[in-house]
């Protein structure tokens, strides 16, 4: 009986054994401790990897800060959308010749010409405020002379602009414009007059209006019935002469002054300004300025006239190529005046039509 006991532990032992092997199990031995527990782990058998795809990485995964750059930049924190729009430019043109032992002749010579422009623009639905400010100043050096001036100008324009919905293009609009230069111009090569300074002439125009402006273009048409316009002449030499349109110094027989002349020629007239700029190809830019102004109160109709035509060639992202025409007819400015020795006016002079012609290569930076 104990023969039979023991081959059936046996049998039952080599079962336990096959089914084991069979289905891949087993236990994981722990250590009886003085905690009870029933918890049992299970695992199943690891199958070795026959094909292995292109490109993994066998090894174990390390981590490591070795190679972690520092934060150069600060991070850019979320800032409330401005309603302002801005543009500064910088524009430079050199021109230079220089002759050694030069057969044909000719004089060596530099000139240069100078541009800064700001643009300050706010809109916001119904209201919109538009702010430019132009400086200029060109001169040329050439062997044997002075330096003379061949560009000046100080420009500054403001317009504020209302619409009643978000759908229409025309504004009331209020717009100022400020005009004037830096130095003394003369007819060269007389440099013991000048004929204009810093404020004479100055022109201011303050009017109110409607204005064109479409969404998307750079694209401004400015009318107004009303606007004011004052030339000053703060220089008083030129003052008594009656330079710009101002009233003329008074004179006894020996030409001594009885009543100096005005530093102020008040006109109340109808202005009409057109600004745009026109994207011709990728690298072709026409920016046309556009004023016309006749006054109510003297001669209704004879219109003054300024205009800028401008060909902006974009070479590169500093190189420009600039072509500019300019035409002023102002019949407030006379040219040709001619006096007696005693101060007598033989010839008052009469306006003539002001063009000029303006082509460069230079630097053109905006920041």
């Amino acid at each position: 009986m104990s023969n039979i006991g023991a081959k059936t532990n046996l049998v039952a032992t080599a079962c336990l054994l096959l089914s084991t092997l069979a289905f891949g199990q087993d236990t994981i031995p722990r250590t009886i401790d003085s905690i009870p527990t029933d918890t049992l782990v299970i695992r199943t058998n690891q199958y070795p990897i026959r094909i292995i795809p292109r490109g993994v990485n066998l090894t174990n995964p390390v981590i490591t800060f070795n190679e972690t750059k520092p934060l150069m930049r600060r991070k850019k924190r979320f800032r409330v959308p401005s309603f302002w729009e801005k543009k500064n430019e910088f524009d430079l043109q050199l021109s230079e010749v220089a002759f050694v032992n030069w057969n044909a002749g000719g004089d060596n010579a530099v000139s240069a010409i100078g541009k800064l422009y700001f643009e300050r623009n706010y809109k916001f639905r119904y209201f919109q405020w538009d702010n430019d400010l132009e400086l200029r100043f060109g001169w040329n050096a050439q062997e044997g002379r002075k330096w003379r001036k061949t560009d000046d100008a100080i420009r500054l324009s403001s317009t504020i602009g209302y619409r009643r919905d978000t759908i229409s293009n025309w504004y009331y609009s209020v717009k100022m414009n400020f005009n004037t230069q830096f130095a003394d111009g003369f007819k060269y090569p007389d440099r013991s007059k000048p004929i204009s300074r810093f404020m004479a002439p100055g022109y201011l125009f303050l009017g109110a209006g409607t204005s064109y402006i479409p969404e998307g273009k750079d694209f401004n048409l400015y009318i107004s019935p009303l606007t004011f316009k004052g030339t000053f002449v703060l220089d008083q030499t030129l003052a008594n002469n009656g330079a710009f349109g101002v009233e003329k110094a008074v004179l006894d027989n020996n030409g001594n002054v009885l009543e100096p002349g005005s530093n102020l020629f008040a006109e109340l007239g109808f202005l009409v300004t057109h600004k745009w700029e026109l994207p011709i190809t990728d690298n072709v830019i026409l920016n046309h300025n556009l004023s016309l102004y006749t006054d109510y109160l003297r001669v209704f109709g004879n219109v003054d006239v300024d205009w800028q035509v401008k060909f902006n060639f974009k070479v590169n992202e500093f190189i420009q190529a600039t072509l500019l025409t300019h035409l002023i007819y102002d019949d407030d400015i006379l040219f040709d005046r001619v006096e007696a020795d005693d101060g007598t006016v033989i010839d008052p002079g009469s306006p003539r039509t002001q063009f000029r012609q303006q082509l460069g290569i230079g630097i053109n930076y905006k920041f």
